[in-house]
């Protein structure tokens, strides 16, 4: 712990010097934060003494001005890029990571912080490695950030857009338990998880669109020369075309002629769609709607009860009481009506329930995980209880992904059949019928 000299404005206004003892500088600053004041200057305490005459009057006042007029919790809600501006030398945000990047700055944080060290330096080691490309401009962002006294949450939303909600309310409540380089890790671990089912379904997709390509390939053979070729001769003849042939060459034309109206439909349904779900009025309702589709569902609700789990066990293990852990769990929590279910958890609790008992009359939670948690609650290890419970859904939410990647491909492919299939059946009609129509 260290002692720090402080310059601050209280909630009227008046400038106030101080002491503050701290762990470390962002940590003096959060203190500050808490006790309803903000801080004009911070020094260590031996540079502290001399920080009065080192400041002149016009300078004090005119900061204080400026500290004055900027709203509470400023330094960690500015606009994307106010503070990398004022400073030369560190880039402008919002930097966009692509998904291979947020994991290696998950991965390297994780291991620096798991290794002991504090947050800034650890960011100022990964600072200095060129290898990192944007995560390296995304870790100088941060590190100013923190240095001004913004919370590591909250610069993560700044620094790039990429990292998410779920990723930086984790953070979050890493920050408060003290367990983020726990929580790091775990979400490292879930987002090469993403990974890896990302990549086994694109290698198992590529035979099915290799099979899509060719089949849509002949299909425009078909189309474009080989029925013409046959309507011609069979007008030459004074022959009526067959059904199936009109109905191909009326599909084709319009597909032709119309392209650019097909794409403009798709695009403003798939807009409108995406518009009506994100909007608060639906999305709630949407959320609930995903936790019922087939596969993705209980993908989902395993998931959650992983996140919901862990990070509750991370939180009651740091100290945290019960009723605040399930809060910050809550919070990150994106599913809207998974959260909602969790808000009725935390006012059971609050009313002097069991946490298992809660849960069941939620009824959403399986039996098995409100039975282990009331192990936990019986013996008073809680902490161990909701992390082996979290183990053992981790293993179902793994099977649950071996599964469905398991599916994928001879799914796809039977779609495929079926398409491919309809497509030859009505080419090859519209050949017999055209031969029959020649030969009558």
């Amino acid at each position: 712990m260290a002692v720090f000299t402080y310059t601050a404005l209280n909630k009227s206004g008046v400038l106030t010097n101080g002491d503050i003892t701290a762990q470390d500088r962002a940590d003096a600053f959060r203190r500050l934060d808490r006790n309803g004041l903000q801080p004009v200057s911070l020094q260590p305490k031996d540079e502290g003494s001399a920080l009065p005459q080192t400041k002149a009057p016009e300078k004090a006042a005119a900061e204080a001005k400026a500290a004055k007029d900027v709203p509470k919790g400023d330094s960690a809600k500015a606009k994307p890029g106010e503070a990398e501006k004022a400073k030369p030398g560190v880039p402008v945000g919002p930097i966009k990571l692509k998904r291979g990047d947020v994991i290696l700055f998950t991965e390297e944080l994780s291991d620096l912080l798991a290794a002991g060290l504090q947050l800034e330096p650890a960011l100022r080691i990964m600072e200095s490695r060129d290898e990192l490309s944007g995560v390296k401009d995304v870790t100088t962002i941060l590190r100013s950030r923190i240095r001004d006294g913004a919370s590591f949450s909250q610069s993560l939303k700044v620094a790039s857009p990429n990292f998410g909600e779920l990723y930086c309310n984790l953070a979050a409540a890493g920050e408060i338990s003290g367990a983020l380089p726990k929580i790091l890790r775990r979400q490292s671990e879930y987002l090469l998880s993403v990974q890896a089912l990302t990549n086994k379904v694109t290698v198992a997709m590529i035979y099915p669109v290799c099979l899509m390509i060719a089949g849509f390939a002949v299909s425009i053979l078909f189309v474009s020369y080989l029925i013409p070729q046959l309507t011609q001769l069979l007008k030459s003849m004074g022959k009526e075309l067959p059904f199936a042939a009109k109905a191909i060459m009326g599909v084709g034309d319009f597909a032709m002629s119309y392209w650019w109206a097909i794409a403009m439909v798709i695009g403003l349904v798939v807009w409108g769609f995406q518009r009506i779900t994100n909007s608060p009025t639906y999305r709630e309702p949407w959320d609930r709607t995903k936790l019922t589709l087939p596969f993705f569902g209980p993908l989902i609700s395993q998931r959650f009860f992983v996140q919901f789990l862990e990070t509750l066990s991370n939180l009651v293990g740091n100290g945290l009481p019960l009723l605040r852990a399930l809060e910050l769990t809550r919070d990150a929590t994106v599913n809207r009506h998974l959260k909602g279910l969790t808000t009725k958890v935390i006012a059971m609790v609050g009313e002097g329930g069991s946490l298992s008992r809660s849960l069941r009359k939620v009824g959403f939670f399986p039996s098995l995980l409100t039975d282990m948690i009331t192990v936990g609650e019986q013996t008073g290890d809680l902490e161990h209880s909701l992390e082996r419970t979290a183990m053992r859904y981790e293993k179902e939410l793994q099977k649950t992904i071996d599964r469905g990647t398991a599916m994928v491909t001879p799914l796809i492919i039977f779609v495929m059949a079926i398409i491919v299939g309809t497509m030859a059946y009505l080419m090859v009609s519209v050949i017999l019928q055209s031969v029959t129509s020649i030969k009558r």
